[in-house]
């Protein structure tokens, strides 16, 4: 693609949470130690469920794709962000925000479907429990993760061929907290009506369609919940899936707001930013210890390594 497509900026200013100096340290501190639980928390999970055979199951092969992908999720915005706290210049070379802006919307998305595609296996352990692990063998299970990634690179290549089309004449100020398309759209000098076209027709496929999957899903779980006579039984059943419950929520709650709320998209005002922080940097620290607290045989698988003193 030739430069000319471009534009003359060369690159980009990040605004961040605060310009007050004396701020920077202290956000410096915060994240790192809201990255460094992401990443131990995530490495934990995918640590148990490796070694742990009480965990080979198609609920945690998800969620240990689930971890995979909020580690990386939580790496492409995170050490940027660490970077510019302790920089007088916090800018971002224009391939390098391009670059940034499509490895977020390529994970973002796969999580979306990994998130379906978690609601779709409980629906099938509840709902068909005598036929779950025929139904979620291991060919579907990796059709269907395979089916997360396709769409999430599907998405991502899309959102990039967009922005880099797009003209840059200045400023070349993003207020916001990472390099995101609607921070790009609003510096652009070039008409993006028929870019918001694409990307509202991108966000319905890519996170309007896997949100209705995961309402479609637990719709007929509760149905299959209030069938069960016994309080005990619906509350134990329940129990299978309320920590994805919970991780969907967060999950689809902020990523709302930030995309399909016209007011945000490019109001960059300091509460769509603090929901941005939210969706991109505490929802991938949150899930693991989600997990964790509410599933009784993650907590016992990891008592047990605990026990053996093998993590690594």
């Amino acid at each position: 693609m030739e430069r000319r497509n471009y534009s003359d900026v060369t690159e980009f200013i990040i605004l961040g949470l605060s310009t007050v100096q004396e701020h920077q340290i202290i956000l410096f501190f915060v994240f790192l130690i809201i990255y460094l639980i992401t990443i131990v928390g995530n490495l934990i999970i995918l640590t148990l469920i490796i070694r742990d055979s009480r965990l080979h199951s198609p609920m945690y092969f998800f969620l240990a794709n689930l971890s995979i992908v909020d580690l990386h999720c939580v790496s492409v915005t995170v050490p940027k962000m660490l970077d510019n706290f302790l920089s007088e210049r916090k800018s971002i070379s224009f391939f390098g925000c391009i670059l940034q802006m499509y490895c977020f919307q390529f994970f973002i998305v796969v999580e979306c479907y990994i998130l379906a595609a978690m609601a779709y296996d409980r629906y099938v352990a509840i709902c068909h429990p005598l036929n779950y692990t025929l139904i979620m063998n291991r060919k579907v299970r990796f059709q269907l993760l395979a089916g997360c990634w396709l769409m999430g690179f599907l998405n991502s290549v899309t959102e990039a061929v967009c922005v880099s089309t797009l003209n840059f004449c200045g400023p070349n100020v993003i207020d916001h907290i990472f390099c995101d398309i609607p921070p790009l759209y609003k510096l652009s000098c070039s008409s993006v009506f028929a870019h918001e076209i694409v990307f509202m027709v991108v966000v319905f496929i890519s996170g309007v369609i896997p949100f209705v999957l995961v309402v479609t899903s637990y719709a007929c779980i509760v149905s299959a919940i209030l069938k069960i006579r016994t309080s005990s039984g619906r509350r134990r059943t329940f129990s299978t899936c309320a920590s994805h419950l919970m991780v969907v929520t967060l999950y689809y709650g902020t990523g709302t707001y930030c995309y399909v709320n016209p007011y945000s998209m490019y109001a960059m005002s300091q509460e769509v930013k603090v929901i941005a922080v939210i969706y991109s940097v505490i929802n991938p620290m949150l899930n693991p210890i989600i997990y964790s607290l509410r599933n009784k045989e993650v907590k016992g698988a990891f008592k047990t390594l605990l026990l053996r003193k093998k993590f690594f």
